[in-house]
């Protein structure tokens, strides 16, 4: 087999390519090289000139990545494509002929991933510290060429480890996950994850959560970070050492369970939204002439609303449902304002109150009839789901339109009254977040 071994470095931020370096190698020995500063046509920051002493003055007069592209596709052509970290360098580069047109495809191997497997029990994996282990010299630390050379090297110690064919051979079957799982996380680890709902959790080589995320598929929610090609999932990736989870039996637990999660762990790569929901009140109030009046406002401007909502289009669609089951007028239910009586174009119920053809005593009765339907059907209630497994079922309870958690039982469980639920409800916090998600399924 012919091997190309690969290193580049980058803007850091936006991944544009600086400098990269290209090895060709036999198995034995280096038969052909390409190395050569790259013009991002985009700032270098301050930082990553720190990092590899590259600035944005060194590549002024430089080939732009199109005009090295040739070159890269040659040497690479026929090889596998071999990096320290690969779907980092191997997805860059990817991106970068994607940008000029051309579908670069190679086959790869990960020298973290083989090091790991073949030549186990060190501290870090990291090219540096690995190196310093092995006794590799590294020339010229975070430069394409220096790490590239170092890898080089590596590799072949990787190549003269007992049982390196049968392992390289493994890795590089379409079947096999190995080149795309991240390069610290153990294949053993994402093999385990079911295809099944629930939460994970991405923890980095200290044990720290570092993300949670919900998913119908685990499995398949997790191998879609893995083939992202965003700066976020690169980074992501490249931290993550383990993956934790736990099943949820259903969708709607698996939300609930997320946002439990995040608010617990602060994971530093949710990013929560920084602008608070807007969130809108239907409240009551009674006029001069004694009719009850159904209204709307935002949170803030309400004074005891009975219900809440996350937009007014909802807002509104509930009142006018409200309006329409119970027949009471748009008018006071302000779908209308500034009107003598109704005449909603869709609403079509009201028995006469605005005319004065409806007493009040009567109108308002039927008016207590709309809250108490409402708050009957979402201030207790709970919501069955489907369990974590064939012989179980779960359930979400809100009592007084608070969120007091969820939890599992048997089916075979005879469950008498709410008050049995007790021994089986997992509490959780209620907040606004939690309130958005369960809304469409108590209305």
């Amino acid at each position: 087999m012919m091997y190309t071994i690969i290193d580049i470095e980058t803007t850091g931020q936006g991944n544009k390519i600086t400098e990269i370096s290209i090895f060709k190698y036999d198995g034995d020995r280096v038969i052909d090289e390409f190395t050569s500063l790259v013009n991002p046509e985009s700032y270098i920051p301050d930082y990553i000139t720190a990092l590899t002493g590259i600035d944005n003055y060194m590549v002024a007069d430089a080939p732009t990545f199109k005009d090295v592209a040739d070159n890269i596709l040659s040497i690479t052509k026929d090889c596998i494509f071999v990096a320290h970290n690969v779907n980092f360098d191997y997805n860059i580069i990817r991106s970068e002929f994607k940008a000029i047109g051309v579908d670069f495809n190679r086959r790869k191997l990960c020298t973290i991933r083989l090091a790991r497997k073949l030549i186990p029990g060190h501290p870090s994996y990291s090219l540096g510290k690995l190196c310093t282990s092995l006794d590799i010299i590294i020339e010229d630390r975070h430069r394409a060429r220096g790490d590239a050379k170092a890898t080089v090297t590596l590799f072949k110690q990787i190549l003269d480890c007992e049982n390196s064919e049968q392992v390289i051979s493994e890795f590089l079957k379409k079947s096999s996950k190995e080149a795309t799982l991240p390069p610290h996380l153990p294949s053993t680890v994402f093999n385990s994850i079911p295809n099944a709902p629930g939460i994970y959790y991405f923890k980095n080589k200290k044990g720290k959560i570092i993300y949670v995320g919900k998913a119908k598929d685990l499995k398949k929610r997790v191998l879609g970070h893995f083939y992202d090609k965003s700066d976020k999932e690169l980074t992501l990736c490249r931290e993550t050492a383990d993956i934790d989870y736990e099943l949820s039996g259903g969708e709607l637990i698996a939300l609930l369970m997320e946002d439990a999660a995040i608010k617990q762990h602060y994971p530093e790569y949710n990013v929560a939204s920084k602008r608070n929901p807007k969130v809108y009140g239907i409240f009551t109030y009674e006029d001069r002439d004694g009719v009850i009046h159904l209204a709307y406002n935002t949170l803030q401007n309400t004074v005891a609303p009975f219900i809440t909502f996350y937009n007014i289009t909802n807002c509104r669609t509930f009142l006018e449902k409200l309006c329409m089951q119970f027949e009471l007028c748009p008018k006071y239910c302000h779908l209308q304002e500034g009107v003598a009586y109704c005449n909603h174009y869709k609403i079509h119920t009201c028995h006469g109150i605005c005319k004065n053809e409806e007493s009040v005593d009567t109108y308002n009765q039927r008016v207590h009839e709309a809250l108490e339907y409402t708050n009957s059907n979402t201030l207790n209630k709970v919501i069955k789901q489907p369990g974590r497994h064939a012989e179980e079922q779960a359930f979400i309870q809100i009592q007084n339109g608070v969120y007091l958690g969820y939890g599992f039982i048997d089916i075979a469980e005879q469950i008498a009254n709410l008050e049995s639920l007790e021994t089986y409800l997992i509490p959780q916090k209620d907040n606004v977040d939690v309130q958005k998600v369960l809304r469409k399924y108590i209305m």
